[in-house]
């Protein structure tokens, strides 16, 4: 390509920001990043190659735009992908957008203006400032969550879902056990062979067809249930518990938020839990998010034990599980939560509360009074106690710092191994969504039981003590959590005394079994994902409603079901206030696109669309999948295709399959990425898709933090515009027009009048030294902070490189034909060698470090010779891609680098040290001898063999006197 730069040859911003203009424009008209698929609209030649598949999380296009932070991971990913090309690998890597959500939404509530037109211009304006970033994406296959072709298919897999449950005995497709998801056929012809009983006991050709419609959605892995939400009438939604506050409010908009029960599409991931878990060993992931999964998944191993209940209402069993069995002889209360079943399972305002509830009018005998809460009756106390639980979130319920508090119901618990009456509590604590949303309690062994024991005069009974004094430890003064032999436990059918925690456990839960009174349960935190949100923007559901209530798959060929237009995105309710207005969904305004008459195989019938709409998370969850081929109309991609790019590759390590390089926040680590792990297994399963998980291997990067500045009154101030003084000690102290200013370090926002953005620094500087600096400014895995000032830096690096080659007064190249040196060879070798190994494992920083110091020593020669000039330019393209095609291009070459061999070492005898041996003497006698460089300075000598093991023994204290003749002497006189 031919560049002219004008009248001026000095690597300045303006004209930093001309070659990178002239060169981006270069790659899309030249189509530089396309990667090649096997077959299909993009297939050619490059599919013969080795792949790499590079992929960041998918952005959401806020209408604020990017500031200095968000380009973090962006450029990293860049860098890798550039690197791996000039190794001769194939390489995908684009850019997507996440753009259904609510923020769109509720602009279009404040503003009348429809969501899709806030987006695209979101969209719009975030592309142009990643292009800026001369981001090496392949442009064809970038799309929006919103296109309709890309809703197409997400509505297509919501259906494969739909129609497919979950067989425990079905072989798995990569043999690791059983257990897959199987086309709800196969569950028909079950129940009509009679291998699997419906629930009511007929046979399956007695039921209607309603009746038969109610079995299987037992088994679908996408279906309807009651479940408890959190429901905010200020948005007109439902909202996960990530979208709530720690203090029961909205994350936007800070709306309250009330508990109620609603019926909701589900998503049976509980299903997976174990392979979710289990699978976590196929993947080369960060440490700390598969814990944090773990955790997420929580399984634990126990028992599920049974309670006679004593004045319950029609309820006379609760079940309760328990990872302690062996500690059943200690539980002296019990709890349940605000919203279990034993109470009416309802929440305080809804039909079922009030003259429903289970528990009696009149607190029974033994109820003492610190059970009661001051109230007449179990009745008001209760009821007052669920109100208060419904304001508050699960998050607030549960934090460590919240007080357990509660209530006594007014009905006992009969203990089965003691025979006692036990009191059951209603506490906030517990929750439905663990467990059976009941636990026993045994204050003498866990602290948070014995802190409600004491607060409600509750008995602490011991089950446990250390082997050596199982007596010893004073319960008065605490629990005791430690390990030990059981105790006091024992009655005239068991006996768990001087067991250990492990064979009292399974002794217990033998017992319980044998009496009916119990079973051993594997327990899991994990709920089954809730899919419903009461939104506009959003996918709409391809579902059906018949008019007797039963759901109906809208046919392939039907599909994309789009949104209607409506000009009202607003919610149909409502006081935000108002813990019972109804979540009507927006899409109930048009009841035209509503009711349909639709012919489905039977005849003409009447049928109502799904008005709820799917969550963000559901364009986010196959993503990966359509950039393998995002332009085919027949498929959400072509089996060749989705399996060249995502298929396992065991001779790599790569056992499961998936995207080989995954990058983005650790605010991800749990929800997306187990969400996205789910929808692939259930494809894998139904043979979709050759990778058993999306993502093989994940990096987390760090975050770019800035500094912010309050005045006296707290108000933040332009960050920008604040001066730095010395305080006269040593220190530094900040001013803001005269006055003195606090100094805060954390996020960067327009709130915090920190924002920098990458528009401004790339004008100033030119994008290729703000690639620079964020790639050298430490670890990409740690968080740093953004110092404007210290961006000069990397713009010296480059101005030194383009003086390395370009004369500043004509333009001219000044390289020499010449070899290097020996010096300059020996330093370039080794460059390259720790250059590469740094671009393999995502060190840019130290790769970048070694680049100046290479850069820095030709600088210090006449002249660079051609061959260290082209490594060096070759080396840096992946950081700083723009200045290095220019300087590619005035060596004399005409097409991009961009595919050019990343420089390799010819001789690898320049990267082994020129050692000689050095003797160390001790009072003249030799005690050691070291391999030691024949550079090595007189200082480092001295000090190699002062440290020496062999020398120490000789020596006490510092020496008096230590003569050294690098390399090849030491004599020490002690």
């Amino acid at each position: 390509m031919s560049v002219e730069p004008g009248t001026s040859y000095r690597y300045t911003a303006e004209l930093a920001n001309n070659i990178e203009d002239r060169w981006q424009e270069y790659w899309k008209q030249e189509g530089t990043f396309y990667a090649d698929n096997p077959i299909g609209e993009l297939a050619g030649d490059a599919a013969n190659n080795p792949k790499f598949y590079i992929a960041d999380m998918f952005p959401y296009p806020s209408g604020k735009g990017l500031h200095v932070g968000h380009p973090l991971g962006y450029i990293a990913t860049d860098t890798v992908a550039r690197y791996h090309r000039m190794k001769g690998e194939n390489v995908l890597y684009t850019m997507g957008y996440d753009a259904f959500g609510l923020p769109a939404e509720q602009y279009a509530v404040q503003t009348g203006q429809h969501p899709r037109i806030t987006t695209e211009e979101n969209i719009a304006n975030m592309h142009r400032q990643l292009a800026k970033l001369g981001l090496s994406h392949d442009s064809r296959r970038s799309f929006a969550t919103t296109d309709i072709d890309y809703v197409k298919w997400t509505q297509w897999i919501f259906l494969q879902v739909f129609n497919s449950w979950f067989d425990p005995q079905a072989e798995r497709r990569d043999g690791r056990g059983k257990g897959a998801a199987r086309p709800i056929s196969e569950l028909v012809a079950k129940f009509e062979n009679g291998a699997l009983a419906t629930a009511s006991g007929k046979k399956w050709t007695q039921l209607s067809a309603s009746e038969q419609e109610k079995e299987i959605s037992r088994y679908r892995l996408a279906y309807v249930a009651e479940a408890p939400v959190n429901w905010c009438p200020g948005l007109g939604t439902v909202l996960a518990n990530e979208e709530v506050t720690a203090d029961g409010r909205s994350e936007r908009g800070n709306f309250p938020v009330f508990k109620r029960n609603l019926s909701q599409w589900m998503m049976r991931i509980t299903a997976y839990a174990d392979r979710l878990l289990d699978d976590l060993e196929t993947i080369d992931w960060p440490e700390k998010v598969r814990a944090m999964q773990t955790n997420w998944i929580g399984r634990s191993e126990g028992a599920t034990v049974r309670f006679e209940v004593s004045g319950g209402g029609t309820l006379n069993i609760l079940d309760v599980y328990t990872t302690r069995p062996d500690t059943l002889f200690g539980s002296t209360f019990m709890a349940v939560a605000p919203e279990h079943e034993l109470l009416g399972g309802t929440y305080p305002g809804e039909a079922g509360d009030g003259d429903a509830l289970a528990v009696p009018d009149a607190w029974p005998e033994g109820t003492r009074e610190d059970w009661t809460g001051g109230y007449a009756s179990p009745r008001e106390a209760v009821a007052r106690y669920r109100a208060q639980a419904a304001a508050k979130s699960d998050t607030e319920r549960t934090a460590d710092e919240h007080e357990k508090t509660g209530v006594f119901s007014g009905i006992f618990g009969i203990n089965p191994v003691t025979g006692g009456k036990v009191p059951i509590f209603v506490a906030d604590y517990v929750l439905t969504g663990y467990g059976t949303g009941a636990i026993m309690a045994v204050p003498a062994h866990d602290d948070r039981d014995w802190e409600f024991a004491q607060k409600y005069n509750l008995d602490v009974i011991r089950t446990i003590g250390p082997a050596e004094d199982p007596y010893g430890p004073d319960l008065e003064a605490g629990a005791y959590t430690g390990d030990g032999v059981a105790v006091d436990s024992a009655n005239e059918q068991i006996s768990l005394n001087g067991l250990g925690k492990d064979e009292a456990k399974a002794k217990m839960t033998a017992w319980l079994e044998e009496r009916g009174a119990g079973r051993a349960t594997v327990n899991y935190r994990l709920r089954d994902w809730l899919f419903s949100r009461q939104r506009y923007w959003g996918e709409p559901f391809p579902i059906l409603w018949d008019e007797e209530g039963n759901p109906h798959a809208v046919p392939e060929d039907q599909l994309p079901v789009e949104l209607p237009e409506i000009s009202d995105y607003s919610p149909i309710s409502y006081d935000p206030e108002d813990a019972n207005s109804s979540p009507t969904p927006p899409l109930e305004k048009d009841q035209e696109w509503v009711n349909v008459e639709l012919d489905l195989g039977d005849g003409p019938r009447k049928y109502r669309r799904e008005t709820n709409t799917m969550p963000q998370w559901a364009g986010s969850c196959w993503y990966e999948l359509r950039y393998t081929d995002p332009t085919n109309n027949d498929a959400f991609s072509a089996p060749e295709n989705e399996a060249y790019w995502m298929g396992p590759r065991p001779e790599q390590g790569n056992t499961a399959g998936g995207v080989d390089l995954y990058v983005g926040g650790v605010e991800h680590a749990v929800l997306h990425l187990l969400y996205a792990r789910f929808w692939h297994k259930v494809l894998f399963d139904l043979g979709y898709v050759s990778s058993s998980e999306p993502f093989h291997k994940l990096f987390n990067q760090g975050y770019i933090q800035a500094y912010a500045y309050t005045d006296s009154r707290g108000q933040y101030v332009p960050a920008d515009e604040v001066e730095e003084r010395e305080d006269g000690a040593g220190g530094t102290e900040y001013f803001y027009n005269g006055a003195k200013v606090n100094r805060e370090y954390g996020k960067m926002g327009k709130s915090l009048k920190n924002i920098v953005t990458p528009d401004a620094i790339s004008e100033q500087y030119g994008t290729d030294t703000f690639r620079v600096y964020e790639m050298s400014m430490g670890p990409l895995d740690e968080s740093r902070p953004w110092e404007t000032r210290a961006i000069i830096g990397s713009q010296r690096f480059l101005q030194r490189l383009w003086r390395n080659i370009v004369n500043e007064e004509d333009g001219a190249v000044t390289v020499t034909e010449e070899a290097p040196d020996t010096t300059t060879a020996t330093l370039l070798a080794r460059t390259i060698a720790g250059v590469t190994a740094d671009y393999e494992t995502m060190h840019t920083n130290t790769a970048i470090s070694k680049l100046i110091v290479l850069n820095n020593h030709l600088t210090s020669l006449e002249r660079v010779s051609r061959a260290a000039a082209e490594a060096l330019v070759l080396m840096v393209s992946p950081v700083a891609p723009h200045i290095a095609e220019e300087l590619w291009n005035r060596l004399g070459h005409e097409q991009s680098l961009a595919r050019e061999p990343f420089p390799v070492v010819e001789d690898e005898s320049l990267l082994q040290d020129d050692l000689v041996t050095c003797v160390v003497q001790v009072r003249g006698k030799v005690r050691d001898r070291l391999e030691v460089p024949a550079d090595i300075s007189e200082s480092d000598l001295q000090a190699l063999a002062l440290k020496s093991d062999r020398v120490q023994k000789y020596l006490e204290g510092e020496p008096r006197k230590v003569i050294v003749r690098a390399p090849k002497l030491v004599n020490v006189v002690p």
